[in-house]
């Protein structure tokens, strides 16, 4: 385990018992605990997307914001719904945010999962082609947005432009020298995580499998690791492939984290539907002392084999417990675990 960070869905809700009640909460508190972890030495802040739904959305403005106050961490998302995307408008976005970072971008995309409309991408103006699936449009948007990434030229020049040209075909700007190798798809099963190693891009495993092998889930969650770097090598690629999982993990050192999650905490996986035709086992979730936590996690395979954990963290609660939260794990946790 060499780097650890944060993962926020981005909630806000009015309810009385929230700290983030508004959007605007919401996004000035991710700015806030991304500096707060920076300043504990944690490794990365990361943020779900989600559309119709009052939880983070439109990533690049909050990652530009994020990259102009901190100076190391890691910045990205986990995970962008390619579906909903103009791939050459997000290789300008996600450029200029890059930039603004000086390099530190680390991009989640995926297919997509179940969203809060029916079909939410038509109303941004995409459907799939007849004959193709939404997953079908995902991937082809995603191979659209890593040819640009690539900084190649492909669009023919203006004879008469308002500005002059260099020569050559052109390319969307500001381009991002390196943004292509920390590209990472969302991966719900072992076949898409060998369609990722080929592809040549990183692997990010959440809390769920859209698969039940009857096994544990760290072990499933570990095989489809095994079958991602494996399928890496056969490809050929240069570099060494990056692998992230996602848990929600708490150390239990003060009366707040045990009035939070001292008891009824998910202490084993579930298997459940995401919708009526998708299949899925859930994660389970961990909260005990830290003595107790060390044991628990040097169990769990799939931490042990990916190089990233992010720990999903309940933003609703504000960014002073959320800092306190995962101070706790670098200090009496991941230490024990062998980070750094």
């Amino acid at each position: 385990m060499k780097k650890i960070g944060f993962l926020s869905f981005g909630h806000w809700s009015a309810s009385p018992y929230s700290q983030a009640r508004s959007g605007s909460d919401a996004l000035i508190q991710s700015i806030e605990l991304a500096e707060a972890v920076e300043a504990l030495g944690a490794d990365g802040a990361y943020f779900r997307v989600h559309h119709f739904a009052q939880q983070l959305a439109s990533p690049f403005p909050l990652l530009a914001a994020i990259g102009a106050r901190t100076k190391r961490i890691e910045i990205g998302t986990a995970v962008i719904d390619m579906r909903y995307e103009n791939p050459l408008y997000m290789v300008e976005d996600a450029g200029a945010a890059d930039l603004i970072a000086g390099g530190r971008l680390q991009l989640g995309i995926s297919r997509g999962s179940p969203e809060q409309v029916i079909d939410g991408f038509r109303y941004f103006g995409y459907a799939p082609a007849e004959g193709q699936t939404d997953a079908d449009m995902a991937r082809q948007h995603a191979e659209a947005f890593l040819q640009a990434l690539s900084g190649v030229g492909f669009a023919q020049p203006n004879p008469s432009p308002m500005f002059p040209n260099p020569p050559g075909l052109l390319r969307p700007e500001p381009h991002s020298p390196g943004l292509r190798d920390r590209i990472w798809w969302g991966a719900g099963s072992r076949a898409t995580a060998e369609w990722t190693g080929q592809q040549g891009m990183n692997l990010m495993s959440s809390t769920l499998l859209t698969e039940d092998a009857g096994v544990p889930f760290h072990e499933l969650q570990a095989e489809q690791i095994r079958l991602f770097r494996e399928a890496w090598t056969a490809a050929g690629h240069e570099r060494e492939p990056r692998v992230s999982v996602s848990r929600s993990i708490f150390a239990l050192v003060d009366d707040r984290d045990r009035a939070y999650f001292g008891s009824g905490t998910q202490e084993s996986d579930q298997v459940g539907y995401l919708d009526a035709q998708t299949k899925a086992i859930f994660g389970r979730s961990y909260a005990a002392e830290p003595d107790v936590l060390v044991k628990e996690l040097a169990k769990d395979t799939a931490i042990q084999a990916a190089d990233t954990l992010m720990l999903t963290v309940p933003n609703q609660l504000g960014v002073e417990y959320n800092a306190h939260a995962i101070e706790s794990i670098l200090r009496y946790v991941a230490p024990e675990l062998g980070w750094r």
